[in-house]
Order: C-alpha cells, then sequence, then structure tokens
C-alpha cells in the first residue's frame, strides 16, 4: 500500500497507466490475477490499461479487460482497436467512480503501409468529487509519422478539440520519447505529469531495467499534480515488459476555474 500525498484542500486521486502486454509477464508466464495484483497494491481510483486480449486464442481465450476488472471491484469500459472475428485487442479504461463512455473510435494509420497494427482510443469521463474528469487512453504507433497522424486526430474536432475538456488528461503507452514530434505537440496543449517542479521522470521500459519513458500522462490546467512514480516491485518487473505510471493529482473546482479564467 503507498501513502498518498497531501493537498492544501480537496480530495487526492491517483491514476495508474499501465501497458499489460497481454498479460504475458518477462518470465513467459500468462497471469491476469498478477496484473491485478500489481494494480491493487497502488490502490488507483483510474485505471488505463493497453495490450489487452479479449477471447483470443493465444491467451487461452480469456475476456482479460473483465477478469482484471472484476479482481479489482470496479466497473470496465473497453475499446477493441483489432478485431479477428470474436477475438479483441485493444485498451481499457477501468475504475470503481461513477463514469461514462464520450467516445471509443480507432485513430488514423498511413495509407503507405497498410499492414501496420491498428491504433485506437478510448474517452471515458470519470465522476470524481462530484465534477467529471475526461481521460482518454490510448496506445500510439511505433513509427514517428503514424504516431504524428494519430496524435493530430486525437486533438482535432472529432476527439479534444471539440471543446475546453479541462479536466482532462491523455494517458497511455505512446511509443514517444520527449524529442518526437508527437509528444511535442501534446505538450504544447497538456502538461507532462512526470515534468513538473520537483519531479525526476521514469522510465517505463523495459520492466526488468527500465531506459525509455514511452508510457505518459497529459493533464489539463485545473489537474494539480502531486506525485508521480512508477511501480518497480518484483511482481511488476515481472508482470509485464512495461513498468505502470502511477499520477497522484487533485483536481480544481469548477467554480475556482471560471474565478480563474481557466479554459
Amino acid at each position: 500500500m503507498l501513502a498518498k500525498a497531501q493537498l492544501t484542500s480537496g480530495p487526492v486521486y491517483r491514476l495508474l497507466t499501465y501497458n499489460v502486454h497481454r498479460c504475458i509477464g518477462t518470465d513467459g508466464k500468462l497471469s491476469p490475477g498478477r496484473i491485478a495484483e500489481v494494480i491493487a497494491a497502488a490502490e488507483p481510483d483510474v485505471v488505463a490499461l493497453q495490450e489487452l486480449d479479449v477471447r483470443r486464442a493465444r491467451t487461452g481465450h480469456i475476456d482479460q479487460a473483465e477478469e482484471i476488472a472484476g479482481r479489482l471491484g470496479m466497473e470496465m469500459h473497453f475499446h477493441p482497436s483489432m478485431r479477428v472475428f470474436e477475438e479483441l485487442y485493444g485498451d481499457a479504461i477501468l475504475t470503481p467512480q461513477p463514469s461514462r463512455l464520450v467516445r471509443a473510435g480507432p485513430l488514423p494509420g498511413l495509407a503507405s503501409r497498410p499492414q501496420l497494427e491498428p491504433r485506437g482510443a478510448l474517452w471515458v469521463a470519470v465522476e470524481l468529487g462530484g465534477q467529471e474528469c475526461g481521460v482518454v487512453n490510448t496506445h500510439l504507433g511505433l513509427r514517428g509519422a503514424e504516431r504524428s497522424a494519430q496524435v493530430e486526430a486525437l486533438l482535432g474536432p472529432d476527439w479534444l478539440g471539440a471543446g475546453p475538456n479541462d479536466p482532462c488528461m491523455v494517458v497511455g503507452d505512446l511509443n514517444a520519447l520527449r524529442w518526437s514530434r508527437a509528444y511535442r505537440r501534446l505538450a504544447a496543449r497538456f502538461s507532462d505529469a512526470q515534468c513538473g517542479a520537483a519531479r525526476r521522470p521514469r522510465a517505463t521500459f523495459p520492466s526488468c531495467l527500465p531506459l525509455l519513458r514511452l508510457d505518459h500522462i497529459f493533464t489539463s490546467p485545473s489537474i494539480q499534480v502531486l506525485r508521480t512514480d512508477t511501480l518497480r516491485t518484483p511482481v511488476a518487473r515481472r508482470a509485464s515488459d512495461h513498468l505502470p505510471l502511477l499520477i497522484e493529482f487533485g483536481v480544481r473546482p469548477a467554480a475556482v476555474r471560471q474565478a480563474g479564467g481557466a479554459a
């Protein structure tokens, strides 16, 4: 159990983003239960998961999203970025808080590379302290041009460009380093939760010896980031090839945002 940071006023929440690698660990073991154990230790209020198999033969026809949510006692929203008959593969948002689906859908690929893995995004509004906070979970492509097109779509009129959307967070495995175009485009609109004052950004991949910061949490102005960290327990290092990224935060009330002229 991790002690929560303190906020001068208002409750503190936790969001965790985690690429679970189909629940196959670095030891080759398939275990949704182990993934749930890693998540439960952080006691999050919102969980964003990437690389989930649902009813796929390669992972024993398990609905990984449903099993993890059930073990955690959370409600679940799932979006398949890839579908092969009844077999699904994609991303999920889990929470014990009241929530509603805002949007789920595909993100663009590259017309010249139709064989690339399809990508998508899932947008859920989660009620925190009587107000809704948007959470957009995604897993971007491996090629720079692909990621750039996907970020432009997320920031465009079909997604976040349709309104002010504050409070809001964009989270997930973005496959993007800090100097990449996709990262810089998101950082121009949102704040990187790991780059605030007195925070040292931590790498998330590979889990056994983290060298790359591929997993990110971007926040809108009314999100007050208190602490960020990766979960680096022995079980977390084995459960997936990525480490979970955790953020503790508060949300400025709507009245305060309006008084301050926030977007």
